[in-house]
């Protein structure tokens, strides 16, 4: 078998030892300079043995691997820039098995949860707080391991290592294998500030409102006092006082301006 290249030839010859002893078989890949460029040949050589066991001949066949060889480094680049988005994205992604135990965590725990991968792989509701509202997301946890079917996204408040509180958004989906759920895969994204701007649009919301309602009050009582045109409300301002004080004393006003008013 020709040896194209000296980066192969240490391996070749060590692949090609295995043909003088037990199994007497080895596989060799190497890349051959062709008319058609560089080619991946894989090689598959077995010893002819004779009686005693002594080499008399190799026997070689060899098959063109560049496809495949193309395909796997396609594949490993495309592994590659997914790690990349697991270790250094905004959410925090993980899996765990049905009974809740971590099985991956991408190290985006460490901001969230002010701990290392190795340390957050544990049972993850160890993390939740004693928030009533957490029992909503547990539940759904439960149902998307039970039916097999993911569940729409939901938030939880967690507590990390650094003893910080936050609240997180959970996205989750179950790994279903021949009809049972093996494990969850998921990803949380840290909502603790949204969290508090939605909070405080929504008490805006209240104060708006209750703003409005006391104006229309305002509006009412207004419009109920001129429903008769308002110059006779501002002749009765004038001549009885306003509605609210019409039990009170007002100084006389002059003849002059009631001429005006009625005229």
């Amino acid at each position: 078998m020709p040896v194209s290249g000296e980066r192969y030839s240490d391996v070749v010859a060590t692949q090609m030892t295995k043909l003088f002893r037990p199994p007497y078989t080895c596989v060799v890949e190497q890349w051959i300079q062709t008319p058609r460029g560089m080619r991946c040949i894989s090689w598959s050589a077995k010893s002819v043995l004779d009686n005693d066991k002594q080499v008399q001949g190799i026997v070689a066949t060899g098959r063109d691997f560049t496809r495949i060889k193309h395909e796997q480094k396609a594949i490993r680049k495309k592994d590659e820039e997914l790690m990349f988005l697991i270790e250094n994205g905004n959410p925090m992604y993980y899996s765990h098995t049905p009974e809740h135990v971590m099985m991956f965590v991408s190290p985006r725990i460490r901001r969230l949860l002010g701990c290392r991968p190795h340390e957050g792989k544990r049972v993850w509701t160890d993390y939740l707080t004693d928030n009533p509202l957490n029992a909503a997301g547990l539940e759904r946890t439960i149902r998307a391991i039970t039916s097999g079917r993911r569940e729409p996204p939901y938030r939880l408040e967690m507590t990390g290592k650094n003893g910080r509180t936050i609240w997180v958004e959970v996205n989750e989906i179950p790994v279903v294998k021949n009809g049972r759920t093996v494990s969850i895969v998921g990803s949380m994204v840290d909502v603790t500030e949204k969290k508090l701007v939605e909070e405080a649009l929504a008490e805006a919301e209240d104060l708006f409102k209750d703003f409005n309602a006391v104006n229309k009050q305002s509006y009412t009582r207004l419009s109920s006092s001129t429903e008769k045109g308002p110059i006779n409300y501002f002749r009765s301002i004038i001549s009885k006082g306003t509605p609210e004080e019409e039990d009170e004393d007002f100084p006389e006003v002059p003849k002059d301006i009631k001429k005006l008013i009625r005229e």
